[in-house]
């Protein structure tokens, strides 16, 4: 190979590599390989536009878009509540397959936000054994359509730019539905495999500390910053009740009264540090106004705050809320919760003020799982637009030659119209990170095959599968995509791998189809690691999963999984 085509290999290795190492931001990592591939003259900055407004990363981000509006309807919320009756079996095979068809159609991640709270609350079920799965089913369901899941309309746009026409939106159906009936089955034999969990929520006297102030109290007339109780080493003050009124967040400036209880977050065992304060008393927090005031929220993979402290974030100023606890990996955060840096999937217990419920920024950041919701939400015939206009728009494109990409436009716009999307809600939440994935990956693509090394590889491939069958081919490309989607997550094994699957085929001579499938599918098969995909994080902290859950319930699930797929592949996409 001469020095461009080692160049563009240097590239592509360094972007594998910083991906695996900086695996939570992967579209800085993509952006940073099309700068590189601008840098190396192997695409121009017309490339790089074009690639911009392909047409298939146009639908990913409208139908992106289209779900903010779906999220804040009702009927997810109304059929979640009627799943969990009847027997264990019976209410947990309902409840799977609800999610699996629900996740076909609408963002997998807010299907399982929206059940996380009624599979956590109900008493049928014992919430560990359903919640991981919950995830694996939804991840299931995303592979039955084209819009089921971001790596199929990942992998579409990858196609799209090689000249191809776009998939059909049950391209996928036939080895997606089988592969969900056989690992359905899987899942529910060995459900009670998974451990029961103590089905009480999160107990609030495990993360809040009270303190009253006595009569005499030398704090009585100052304000809480003059007497040092703003920000303590371990402890925080995230609520004052004075006279049966609560006061959340407290603000630096309120002048303390006699009688007034403190709320104090942290490391409960440092609380002894309160009683260095003249006349403030701890006494265990009752039931009453606090629980009635906390809310608990699931932070989504693209809100603002991740990556940042609660102090960086400006949470309680941002939000008119203050974190009371922080719950990961089935773990309780305690200490200086103020200086944790928030992560996706991370729950957060807050305590609220007045002003919570009409923060427009509430959806852009939070699932709500319960307490406080938003005043956001749709009702009335705005909820049924909403939900029957997506319906609508879908069925236009099944039974019309309309395309998605159009039907999309349409219904975007009657919901911009209806008062259901504002123009301000779209900027606040427009999918920047998925933008940057997919043009990086169109762009890697170009760049291998401008940079000459698509065809060198395509040669090389020729020379060494010479006499052997592109079966051999398919499960390579399909376990390095599987083993990469654990490491880098779903959106990015499908666009790092998609190119040298298509090169392989065209090295092969044979249909690149197969190929791309085995693409689609290995980067959507998730189930060992709790970060492979983002509905997995969720039920993760959900659940007080250990990552050796997943292994011993999800290996099993695997092997199945990639039996099926790659027994059907070559049945339905022939070579």
């Amino acid at each position: 190979m001469l020095f461009m085509q080692w160049l563009f290999v240097l590239i592509f290795v360094l972007t594998l590599v910083a991906l695996v190492r900086f695996s939570s931001i992967p579209e800085r990592v993509f952006g940073s390989a099309t700068l590189a591939c601008l840098a190396a003259s192997f695409v121009s900055s017309n490339d790089i536009l074009h690639n911009a407004v392909n047409p298939g990363l146009v639908t990913l981000l409208l139908l992106v878009l289209c779900s903010f509006a779906y999220e804040r309807t009702s009927i997810l919320r109304r059929i979640s509540a009627l799943l969990l009756s009847g027997n264990e079996k019976s209410a947990s095979t309902k409840t799977l397959l609800f999610t699996a068809l629900s996740s076909a159609v609408i963002s997998n991640t807010a299907v399982v936000a929206t059940l996380i709270s009624t599979v956590k609350k109900n008493t049928l079920v014992n919430p560990a054994k359903l919640l991981l799965p919950l995830s694996f089913a939804a991840i299931l369901g995303g592979t039955l359509t084209l819009i089921g899941t971001s790596t199929n309309l990942i992998v579409n746009s990858l196609w799209l730019k090689q000249g191809q026409e776009s998939f059909g939106f049950f391209d996928f159906s036939l080895v997606g539905l089988v592969a969900l009936i056989v690992c359905l089955v899987v899942i529910l034999v060995r459900q009670n495999t998974l451990k029961d969990m103590k089905t009480d929520d999160l107990q609030v006297k495990e993360y809040l500390v009270e303190a009253r102030v006595s009569e005499q109290s030398k704090l009585i007339g100052k304000s809480i910053e003059d007497n040092g109780l703003r920000n303590l080493d371990t402890l925080f003050l995230v609520e004052l009740v004075r006279s049966g009124r609560l006061i959340s967040p407290v603000a630096p400036d309120e002048v303390i009264q006699q009688h007034d209880r403190l709320i104090f977050s942290g490391d409960i065992s440092k609380v002894l540090v309160l009683q260095q304060f003249d006349g403030l008393s701890l006494f265990a927090e009752k039931n009453g106004l606090l629980r009635d005031n906390l809310t608990e929220v699931l932070i989504k993979p693209d809100s603002a705050i991740v990556g940042k402290t609660l102090k960086t974030a400006g949470f309680r100023a941002r939000f008119d809320a203050a974190v009371v606890a922080i719950r990961r990996e089935g773990m309780a955060l305690s200490g200086k919760l103020g200086e944790i840096k928030i992560q996706p999937g991370d729950f957060l217990v807050l305590a609220v003020g007045n002003d919570f419920s009409a923060r427009t920024n509430l959806t852009k950041n939070f699932y709500i799982l319960s307490g406080h919701k938003p005043d956001s939400m749709l009702s009335g015939w705005r909820d049924s637009l909403a939900i029957f206009g997506f319906v609508s728009a879908i069925a236009l494109t099944l039974f019309s030659s309309i395309s998605l990409l159009s039907s999309l436009m349409f219904y975007i716009a009657i919901l911009i119209l209806t008062g259901c999307l504002t123009v301000n809600e779209i900027k606040r939440r427009f999918p920047i990170e998925i933008w940057l994935i997919v043009l990086g990956a169109l762009t890697l693509a170009q760049a291998f095959e401008n940079s000459g090394a698509a065809a060198i590889f395509a040669g090389e491939i020729e020379q060494l599968l010479t006499g052997q069958s592109a079966i051999i081919a398919l499960v390579v490309i399909f376990f390095i995509t599987l083993l990469l989607t654990e490491v880098v997550t779903n959106s990015a094994a499908a666009a790092l791998i998609f190119p040298i699957a298509y090169n392989v085929a065209i090295g092969l001579g044979v249909n690149p189809m197969p190929l791309v499938m085995a693409v689609a599918f290995g980067a959507s098969g998730s189930f060992i690691s709790p970060y492979g995909y983002q509905t997995n994080i969720m039920v993760f902290n959900a659940g007080n999963y250990k990552i050796s859950d997943f292994v011993k319930f999800g290996w099993p699930i695997t092997f199945a999984y990639s039996a099926v797929v790659l027994t059907m592949i070559p049945l339905v996409y022939k070579f």
